[in-house]
């Protein structure tokens, strides 16, 4: 199995960027992906979760207006769309995979596979 992000960079506080995971190796359309975050010196900490079919999804609340989640199975690709940046909102961002679909999830253990990560980093 194997997830790989892209999309992260530099940007400017009130910016947009949109990540993208796209996942190998794996029943895609069955397993619930989410985005995880880990700024340096911080824990990692949940971000969003999308199900397997894309009709159920979950946010914390700081992100929750601002940021999206969504899937194309088609492509086995999963997306996060993050409008207003601010700059708490910079970290490393992973996607993550959970084969089992007992999600979407908010607790990094229920999620069996990862990506290594993007970086995106907000300017003020």
């Amino acid at each position: 199995v194997q997830l790989v992000e892209s999309g992260g960079r530099l940007a400017q506080a009130g910016d947009s960027l949109r990540l993208s995971c796209v996942a190998s190796g794996l029943t895609f359309s069955s397993s619930a992906i989410a985005w995880f975050r880990q700024a340096p010196g911080k824990k990692q900490e949940f971000v969003a979760a999308i199900s397997g079919a894309g009709g159920s999804t979950f946010y914390r609340e700081s992100v929750e207006g601002r940021f999206t989640i969504s899937r194309d199975n088609s492509r086995n690709t999963a997306y996060l769309q993050m409008n207003n940046l601010k700059p708490d909102d910079t970290a490393v961002y992973y996607c993550a995979a959970d084969p089992k679909e007992t999600g979407p999830a908010p607790v990094a253990s229920e999620y069996d596979y990862w990506g290594q990560g993007t970086q995106v980093t907000v300017s003020s």
